[in-house]
């Protein structure tokens, strides 16, 4: 069940990320369609929760993350997480894969996932960390703090 109620929160924020700044759209003057508007897609939603698996666990938190066309959402630092994902090129893996803070071996397992589309392409990905420090000291630093 936990698994179900997981995927029912990600589908629920995923649909209010991508779907919300379109809520007041219907009723505005439609406007000329020109290159610098159109952008492809980027809306996420991230979790954090304490296990190994996010598939056994339930999120401890989660927030969403729209990139274009502009940085928003419910993420603490949108902008600097936008901007890292931008010179990533939405690669998590890079982004989770070096640390550079000094933390303990203590064993406590946080488990990240994301799920979304960025720039126009479906993103599903988790990621386990040794603990806490270890994720808060990867290279993402804004991605991953919240």
């Amino acid at each position: 069940m936990p698994n179900t109620a997981r995927w029912a929160a990600t589908l629920t924020l995923t649909a209010t990320a991508v779907c919300g700044p379109l809520a007041g759209a219907a009723h505005a003057a439609p406007e000329p369609a020109t290159s610098s508007t159109l952008y492809a897609p980027s809306a996420l939603v991230l979790t954090v929760a304490r296990g190994e698996s996010a598939t056994t666990i339930s999120p401890d938190r989660a927030v969403t993350l729209t990139c274009e066309p502009t940085a928003s959402g419910t993420h603490p630092a949108a902008a600097r997480a936008c901007a890292e994902l931008r010179a990533s090129g939405g690669d998590f893996e890079t982004l989770a894969g070096r640390g550079g803070g000094v933390c303990t071996r203590e064993y406590r397992p946080v488990v990240v996932t994301v799920d979304g589309v960025w720039q126009g392409r479906r993103i599903s990905y988790e990621r386990t960390f040794a603990n806490e420090c270890v994720k808060n000291s990867s290279q993402g630093r804004a991605v991953f703090a919240f």
